[in-house]
């Protein structure tokens, strides 16, 4: 529960105006004001539930697509998994999209859909920039996993040339 606390409370923050609540998947400098506690209440629990489903589908869709692929891969008698890397990959992330892909797509729009049952179009209010979206070392971090997959790539396909 640390975890979703966390991530809902990003969502709130202290602007010159007041209390102001930024969704994510929004634009980046708009926020809405939260109009009373009861309302700040509401719009936490939604989010608590919204961040639940989408953890909840991530982890079984991709527990399922594992073993429906190390499934269907051994039924098809590919042999090893190794020797058919491409193929293996493009059978996992077909079955991952299906099963993981699908319900957060549906998710997502429901998500959307109910973002104006909580605050109104009227309370919209410019956000300062440093208050909103990623942190600076967001964009450090992002192009070190970059780096990394692309001398994974390289270590792999220097491999597979001997």
């Amino acid at each position: 529960m640390d975890l979703l606390d966390s991530m809902v409370g990003r969502a709130f923050r202290d602007e010159k105006v007041g209390r102001v609540v930024v969704f994510s998947g929004d634009r980046r400098n708009r926020g809405y004001l939260v109009r009373s506690g009861a309302d700040e209440l509401k719009i936490r629990s939604f989010l608590k539930m919204f961040y639940f489903a989408y953890f909840w589908i991530v982890l079984l869709g991709m527990a399922v697509a594992n073993a429906w692929t190390t499934f269907f891969i051994n039924i098809q008698g590919f042999g090893k998994p190794a020797a058919h890397l491409i193929r293996s990959v493009s059978i996992s992330l077909g079955i991952y999209g299906l099963l993981v892909g699908v319900p957060y797509f549906l998710l997502w729009r429901s998500y959307k859909k109910a973002l104006f049952n909580f605050v109104s179009v009227q309370d919209e209010v410019l956000i300062s920039r440093n208050s909103a979206g990623r942190q600076p070392w967001s964009v450090l971090v992002g192009l070190i996993a970059l780096g990394t997959l692309i001398l994974f790539a390289g270590i792999f396909f220097l491999i597979q040339a001997r």
